[in-house]
């Protein structure tokens, strides 16, 4: 008997043979499909960088082994749990700007590498979607001076997550501008 799987085209409820992932009325999506998976394969598949990043770069100093270390906590997924349903999964940074958007992230709102006390804190958590979460954590490089070759600065600390979500979108479309 041929193995099966549902067509991955929204709303068809079909069979595709495998390997293909789209029925025989939708397989001209197949290739489209395939080199979309092939860029994602391409990108993640050194895995000589994947070791260099999770042993080397991860474990950069005692203060980051230390950090990493916690994340494979069971205090660490309880906490990421209870922050996921009080958000209701929802991305806070988006929520703040006016979106719906679903996040599966969980957000220091003050950078740990900056602010190490409240690493533990509850009320310093967000749920966060990918996109939001990468600009903010560029924003951190700028404004705290966080990450690999960062300089710490003076700034004060920023809590209120609306204006975080502000400054970030700025970022954001700076970004766009200097790229059109």
């Amino acid at each position: 008997m041929p193995r099966v799987r549902r067509c991955r085209y929204q709303g068809c409820h079909n069979f595709a043979m495998m390997p293909n992932h789209y029925c025989s009325k939708h397989i001209n999506y197949e290739s489209e499909y395939r080199q979309e998976r092939m860029k994602f394969v391409k990108r993640h598949s050194n895995p000589q960088a994947q070791w260099r990043y999770n042993h080397i770069t991860r474990n950069r100093n005692p203060i980051k082994a230390e950090q990493n270390q916690f994340y494979h906590t069971k205090q660490w997924k309880d906490m990421r749990e209870i922050v996921l349903n009080h958000d209701y999964h929802l991305c806070q940074y988006c929520k703040a700007l006016g979106i719906v958007k679903e996040g599966n992230v969980i957000d220091h709102v003050l950078p740990v590498e900056r602010f190490p006390d409240h690493m533990k804190d509850l009320k310093n958590l967000v749920t966060c979607c990918r996109d939001c979460h990468y600009w903010k954590t560029r924003l951190e490089e700028k404004y705290y001076g966080t990450g690999l070759h960062g300089k710490p600065t003076e700034n004060p600390a920023i809590t209120d997550i609306k204006l975080v979500a502000q400054l970030t979108q700025k970022l954001k479309d700076a970004n766009a501008r200097e790229h059109s």
